[in-house]
């Protein structure tokens, strides 16, 4: 029998005419993203055969001493590996390609070999050795490619600047992670301890990382977007990639953040949009976390102008929703029933019924008689929001999904003396007859008819009050989802944000409207949260906050590993965010993550796609006693070095 690397190719294999004529699988692979010899048909191509699927099969030619040039290629014919088996040693004729399928234009090519035709075996039952992942080759730390060379790295603006392809140059597998994985475009590899990052996909793929070093890595072992430690741009997690259907046709876990397996070994390919590798059979759970979220452990104080402020994305709630009881238990089994709570995604009293209804009084007085139902403190709860106009702020159709506020009337109210808006007037900071910040409606919305709104969900600004009477202002946003951004492993570089120029201006619009607050009085206290649907790591997109605004988290001195309430693809991230203005700030805070929906047990177990999180503020310019506030050494800001980061 035959091992691979022990032949070279200027010689036959056992049995084969000798062929000067021969072009190794590392020479069609070449080192770059497309073949050189693209479009030709080649004979004499040597390879064991690694592994098999319906569509074809995979060979490896002897190692590339060029860690640029991958020795595996895909051989793609349904019935042209008739008859051969894995581990034999063969040679074949075959036309090159690069596979691109019609509907998926920004997809990355496959180098394959196809009409494939000469097949001869000339040996049975050899090994291919596997490349061991993190000791043999080990993915980069980093950005994706050479041409995510903007400020934000794979998440700068502008986007879609360059074709990957389209440059074909040569690759770097030790910088960038495209470049690392399409130079093992084909290979047997093996991935050691293999951790999962997220939930399977809609196709039951995993992605994992293996036993290499990795960014991010938070307590649950998931991989989380966050600011690199030194100035620069956040990593793009290059050392996780995608597992699919195992090749003998078992069935792999139902995976979570977290959850360790044993070894994988399998082809790397590339499909769907993004890199793959194809294990021979799935793995087993070696183990999994057994720990659940955890309520906070924030409280509402019992001085009036100490608060708790919950924010939730409710996923699409409407008066009948199935979640609609357990986002009640939530909200006070895990929140501890915040003093105001930021919704979003609440839909109208016929749901997703596009009958014209604009009304969610049904949706919001169910959920707070819900809350009543469950609470261990008798929390009971008053809601506002403003309709949207029908079919207008995008989400479900028919749903009308919109943002709400509740709150505690023991402990906060609305400022008295100004209507409530309508879905096209636009709220204004006014000084009211005391002499005070107040907001023309309230609440209203900030400036709905602007161009930046449309097909989107309008903020609605409120302004509040304390038990004493201290007032406070808060904006509730859901801004424009990721809708049509490509793959970050695709052809565009950088990445297709979708909708990134809409946040943007949505920005500028709220940091506008907050602006004007602070221009009548520059100590207000002023909350911003909800659905961003951006990483505050887009910092082009969050410009106009940066002086005006911080986050919670640098308040509170979360460590960046840890601020996330969401999960896509290998990415935990935070598209769900609480900036709060200069007053806000200098009191210090605390801010918590309730995982009640990233750590379930699967995707279906899920109450929301986010996760809720609670905040504690001070929103007075001295405690309700008269004094004014002392230093908050439990604050964490004193000891957040991502303050210097984090500059919203």
């Amino acid at each position: 029998m035959l091992a691979i690397g022990l032949l070279s190719l200027a010689f036959s294999f056992a049995g084969a005419p000798i062929s000067t004529q021969a072009i190794s699988v590392a020479e069609i692979q070449g080192d770059s993203f497309r073949s050189p010899y693209e479009g030709q048909t080649l004979n004499d191509v040597y390879g064991i055969l690694t592994a098999k699927d319906k569509y074809g099969g995979w060979i490896s030619d002897v190692p590339s001493s060029d860690p640029r040039k991958s020795n595996g290629l895909r051989i793609y014919g349904p019935r042209a590996l008739r008859g051969v088996d894995v581990g034999d040693d063969i040679s074949l004729t075959g036309h090159v390609a690069e596979y691109r399928a019609a509907s998926s234009p920004n997809d990355l090519s496959l180098t394959e070999l196809n009409d494939i035709r000469d097949i001869i075996v000339f040996s049975r039952g050899n090994h291919v050795k596997p490349v061991l992942l993190g000791e043999d080759r080990t993915p980069p730390y980093g950005q994706p490619s050479a041409y995510d060379d903007g400020p934000d790295g794979w998440l700068s603006i502008p986007n879609n600047v360059t074709r990957l392809e389209a440059e074909n140059a040569t690759l770097r597998p030790d910088l960038y992670g495209l470049d690392f994985w399409e130079s093992l475009e084909g290979q047997l590899v093996t991935v050691p301890s293999p951790v999962a990052a997220n939930f399977p996909d809609r196709f039951g793929a995993v992605w994992v990382y293996g036993a290499w070093p990795v960014s991010g890595l938070n307590s649950r072992g998931g991989l989380t977007v966050h600011f690199p430690e030194s100035d620069g741009a956040p990593d793009a997690h290059n050392g996780a990639i995608l597992i699919g259907h195992p090749l003998d046709g078992t069935k792999l876990p139902r995976a979570y953040m977290g959850m360790e397996m044993s070894d994988i070994t399998g082809v790397v390919t590339y499909q769907f949009g993004n890199y793959y590798i194809l294990p021979l059979t799935a793995p087993d759970v070696v183990w999994a976390p057994e720990e659940w979220a955890r309520r906070s452990t924030l409280h509402s104080g019992t001085s009036p102008c100490e608060l708790t402020i919950g924010d939730y994305n409710v996923e699409n709630m409407g008066p009948r929703s199935w979640h609609l009881r357990t986002i009640a238990d939530h909200i006070v089994s895990y929140l501890n029933a915040p003093d105001i709570v930021f919704l979003q995604e609440i839909q109208d009293d016929s749901g997703t019924k596009d009958d014209g209804t604009v009304s969610a009084d049904k949706t919001l007085s169910r959920l707070t008689a819900a809350i009543a139902r469950v609470s261990l403190y008798e929390a009971r709860y008053e809601y506002a929001y403003v309709a949207p106009e029908n079919d207008m702020d995008g989400g479900q159709p028919g749903g009308n999904i919109r943002v709400a506020y509740l709150w505690r009337p023991e402990k906060v109210s609305l400022v008295p003396d100004s209507p409530t808006g309508n879905a096209t007037q636009a709220t204004e900071a006014i000084l009211d007859e005391q002499g005070k910040l107040a907001l023309s409606y309230n609440p209203g919305r900030i400036d709905p008819t602007n161009a930046a709104w449309e097909e989107a969900r309008k903020p609605v600004a409120a302004a509040w009050q304390t038990s004493t009477g201290e007032r406070f202002y808060t904006v509730n946003v859901h801004y424009s989802s990721k809708h049509d951004s490509s793959s970050v492993q695709g052809d565009a570089r950088p990445p297709v944000n979708g909708k990134s120029e809409q946040r943007a201006a949505q920005v500028n619009v709220t940091a506008t409207f907050v602006s004007s607050l602070l221009t009548i009085d520059p100590d207000a206290h002023v909350i911003v949260g909800g659905d961003m649907n951006e990483f505050l790591q887009t910092r082009s997109v969050f410009a106009p906050f940066a002086g005006l605004l911080t986050d919670m988290n640098a308040i509170a001195g979360v460590p960046p590993a840890e601020r996330y309430t969401y999960v896509y693809e290998q990415h935990a991230q935070e598209i769900d965010h609480i900036l709060v203005s200069e007053a806000v700030k200098a009191k210090g805070g605390s801010v918590e993550h309730i995982h009640v929906n990233t750590w379930a047990a699967s995707k279906g177990a899920q109450t929301s796609d986010h996760d809720p999180t609670v905040a504690k503020v001070r929103v007075c310019a001295v405690e309700g006693d008269g004094s004014p506030y002392g230093d908050q050494s439990d604050s964490g800001a004193a000891q957040a070095p991502w303050n210097q980061i984090i500059v919203l």
